[in-house]
């Protein structure tokens, strides 16, 4: 229906309405009114802040690779720490060359670094400490850090109760298997739909784990041996993830009742 009267927010708008009065849509709303909603906003501002610092780095690199050949060739040999010390130490005394603008710029790219820097890892601090109050179990897991715990349970939101069962979970994640089958082939797919951030999370501990963690490691030989792709591998490790993760955040908020509807 979609692809046939195209998109826009009046149309979304009726079909959302349309879902509700049929019946179809049952899906329950996240509350946002707890620490994952907290987690939520602290982590957008992280997010900006980093997307801002490695902004500021990438202008400086491309401001020195245009700057005057003196000025490039004194600092071309340091690493990125070195650049960013020594370009906070420029000093220029009149404007009137380009030499001396590309020290004002360096200069002030650099401090907007370090300010961006110092603003990231205190919004670090902050998302590690709701983090571990709202899911210590979790960030106890291999490979799973405050980022990617954060991830998940903004995901799962203030009321995971209202995910009804494990493979709800892997859909709402993109980590359900999609099948992909013809003729006498049975196979399945990576979903590339639901919760994208979520879903590069899975990814990212799994990557951790597939280097580091032995458990992981002797799955995926055994799987390939088996002839599995690599792609076909990362899915079902998704899988078994999910199912980790449900069983740490949801499962225990689920009474029996919901139990045993899931």
């Amino acid at each position: 229906m979609r692809h046939l009267r195209g998109k826009n927010d009046t149309i979304d708008a009726e079909t959302a309405a349309r879902s509700v009065l049929s019946g179809t849509a049952t899906a329950t709303p996240k509350t946002g009114d707890g620490t994952v909603e907290m987690i939520r906003q602290i982590k957008i501002a992280k997010d900006t802040a980093t997307k801002a610092r490695t902004q500021a780095i990438v202008t400086l690199k491309t401001i020195l690779v245009n700057a005057p050949s003196e000025l490039r060739e004194a600092l071309e040999p340091f690493n990125d720490r070195e650049l960013l010390d020594a370009c906070r130490a420029l000093r220029y005394e009149t404007m009137d060359s380009p030499e001396a603008a590309a020290r004002y710029t360096l200069r002030a790219l650099a401090d907007r670094h370090r300010s961006l820097d110092f603003e990231a890892r205190r919004h670090e601090r902050v998302l590690d400490t709701l983090v571990d109050r709202a899911a210590p179990q979790l960030t106890g897991q291999f490979g799973i850090a405050a980022d990617s715990a954060a991830e998940m349970l903004i995901v799962v939101g203030d009321n995971p109760e209202r995910i009804h069962s494990e493979a709800a979970l892997a859909k709402l994640c993109g980590a359900c298997p999609i099948p992909a089958s013809s003729g006498k082939t049975t196979r399945h797919r990576l979903n590339r739909g639901g919760h994208r951030q979520a879903n590069a999370a899975l990814h990212r501990i799994l990557v951790v784990r597939m280097r580091s963690h032995q458990p992981t490691i002797a799955y995926v030989a055994r799987r390939a041996k088996e002839g599995r792709t690599t792609k076909e591998i990362l899915r079902c490790l998704k899988r078994h993830l999910i199912r980790e993760i449900y069983r740490i955040l949801v499962a225990p908020h689920k009474t029996p009742e919901l139990a045993l509807v899931a």
